[in-house]
């Protein structure tokens, strides 16, 4: 582009105040070129490319326009490795600054995209290898989280993790939401597409594994299989008792002995990640009965939400003197309970983007306004804004997952301005979204190249410029 060109598509640059005109170089030096260079990414998307170009033209905050040119294509510019294995098509994805594919980022990082694989053959391959790749790390391990793309590769965590690690997989910490997602990425394909090439038998078997991983989890009869120790001094990387966790009454919720933050859980009945379940067991079940005609596995995976979805009913809920009835963050089953909220997804804040209540359950409502609150001891306020922070990064670090979270999950035009605004104000000056950033300096933040939380953003961004652009102004 030539300089004139530039100088006309940026235009004028105004921030409530009178209008008045910047030179090139301040322009340049205001908003700098920081995406990915063409040649050296990863993979492109002419439809996603598109949305930029649409976004960026009717969007006057050039800062929006900026942020989102660099945010929304961040896990198609850097993280996707994408090819034909067998004749299917395979796509690795790392979560970023690590090179290891998660089960939750990869469905998190893709999901944003499947907007447009209607108008983008070659998106709709991209994904349909995301959904191939992580059948097969299901039944690789389902008890693990993260997965290398050289099977034979050994995790650096096998000279400290006291689990079954085989080679392949980078790490093997039990969370319910590392099979729920697989789960919401086939449904999510299926219903843009109609595509059923990726649904084969072995994709079918890995849903028999879920299956039987939560029917484990439930703990009816012992502990399960699965145990995980830690030699470490962080307390959040350990379970306790054996690598067993703290007892649970077995009432038919699934234990998960770590948070979508890879943090261990107190309790080990993680709630938001029941919510989930219950979601992903029926649309597997939808799948399994419409795709693969096995009404066998459908009937037994509805079964199974069904009782999750009572025990729920029963004890995830807590009555508190300032907002009334509430979602407990975690319990055991015995009538302890842990309020809070994690900056991860699934949260309590999430539930109504996963599909598992509605935004205006009065019961969602009484949580939300407790979590967004500092009633909620992982709620941080501060010079640079206030949101909902995680243990995994400490005291005072607010995560911007949990900003757009906030944002995608509201129905007050107010609050989702907000939203974005703040998100507007606290990327540090990079030009992107980062795990977290202190709530006094948005220059002190942890990981620089985070792409879920880049593709999340650029996902709230175009939500709200296609349903409200007057919040963009």
């Amino acid at each position: 582009m030539d300089r004139s060109a530039f100088i006309r598509n940026m235009g004028m640059l105004t921030a409530g105040m009178a209008v008045q005109k910047f030179s090139f170089a301040a322009i340049a030096d205001e908003f700098p070129v920081v995406r990915t260079p063409l040649d050296k990414r990863h993979f492109r998307s002419n439809s996603v490319e598109a949305a930029i170009k649409t976004f960026q033209s009717k969007v006057a905050n050039k800062e929006l326009g900026w942020l989102f040119e660099n945010c929304f294509p961040n896990t198609l510019d850097t993280t996707i490795d994408f090819e034909a294995k067998d004749g299917k098509p395979d796509t690795y994805v790392i979560t970023g600054d690590i090179d290891a594919m998660w089960l939750r980022d990869s469905t998190a990082q893709v999901s944003p995209y499947l907007q447009f694989v209607r108008e983008d053959a070659d998106l709709k391959r991209l994904i349909a290898g995301v959904i191939n790749r992580q059948t097969a790390c299901v039944l690789k391990d389902p008890y693990a989280n993260a997965f290398f793309k050289d099977e034979n590769k050994v995790s650096e965590w096998k000279e400290t993790d006291i689990t079954k690690m085989l080679p392949g997989i980078h790490e093997r910490k039990w969370e319910i939401d590392s099979l729920c997602y697989p789960i919401r990425l086939a449904y999510l394909y299926w219903k843009a597409t109609g595509d059923t090439a990726p649904f084969d038998a072995a994709w079918e078997q890995s849903i028999a594994t879920i299956l039987k991983t939560f029917r484990e989890q439930q703990r009816k009869e012992g502990k399960g299989p699965y145990s995980f120790q830690r030699k470490t001094a962080w307390a959040t990387d350990g379970v306790p008792l054996a690598g067993y966790g703290y007892p649970v009454k077995p009432v038919g919720l699934i234990c998960s002995m770590f948070r979508p933050s890879d943090d261990a859980t107190i309790f080990p009945f993680l709630i938001p990640a029941n919510f989930f379940a219950v979601v992903s067991l029926k649309q597997a079940a939808e799948m399994v009965n419409g795709i693969r005609k096995n009404a066998t596995l459908a009937n037994e995976l509805k079964a199974l939400a069904t009782e999750v979805e009572k025990a729920l009913a029963q004890y995830a809920t807590v009555t508190l003197p300032q907002v009334g009835k509430v979602y407990a963050y975690e319990v055991n089953g015995f009538g302890s309970f842990n309020l809070m909220d994690d900056a991860n997804v699934p949260s309590l804040l999430s539930l109504p983007y996963l599909g598992a209540v509605k935004a205006n359950d009065p019961v969602y409502i009484n949580t939300r306004k407790l979590l967004l609150s500092e009633n909620n001891p992982f709620y941080f306020k501060g010079k640079s804004g206030a949101g909902i922070g995680s243990p995994h990064t400490g005291l005072d670090m607010i995560w911007p997952i949990s900003l757009t979270m906030q944002g995608l999950t509201s129905n007050s035009d107010a609050e989702i301005k907000k939203c974005v605004e703040l998100l507007r104000q606290t990327h540090g000056g990079t030009g992107f979204m980062h795990e977290s950033f202190h709530k006094d300096d948005p220059k002190n933040f942890t990981r620089k190249w985070f792409a879920w939380a880049n593709t999340l953003f650029g996902e709230f961004l175009w939500k709200t410029f296609r349903e409200k652009p007057q919040l963009l102004a």
